[in-house]
């Protein structure tokens, strides 16, 4: 896999809105990265990265997403959806993490 950490932009018509109703995100068919189309055809796997509370309780947060994905052309992606992005751009939220054979 090749490391890549860029945003990736959802296409909003594709988004599966089934998880939001237990918290999670809604994960899109489709983004677009670097201006191309990157389809998902299924998901592999899911998991959360976790940690405490920032403001001092002894809660843990769900911190990011991830999903392992396999695109129509055959490629295996690692994205995730980061619950409270870093910067003020609320629009960058999904990043691509890895993609084998990348897209040039």
């Amino acid at each position: 896999m090749t490391f890549i950490s860029e945003s990736i932009k959802p296409v909003i018509a594709t988004v599966d809105t089934r998880p939001m109703a237990t918290g999670g995100p809604g994960l899109p068919r489709e983004f677009t990265w670097r201006g191309t189309p990157l389809r998902i055809a299924a998901v592999l796997r899911t998991w959360k990265d976790t940690g405490p509370c920032s403001h001092g309780s002894s809660e843990t947060y769900v911190r990011r997403h991830w999903f392992e994905v396999e695109t129509e052309s055959n490629q295996t992606a690692r994205i995730y959806f980061e619950r409270q992005p870093r910067t003020r751009s609320r629009n960058k939220r999904w990043w691509l993490y890895s993609i084998t054979d990348p897209i040039t």
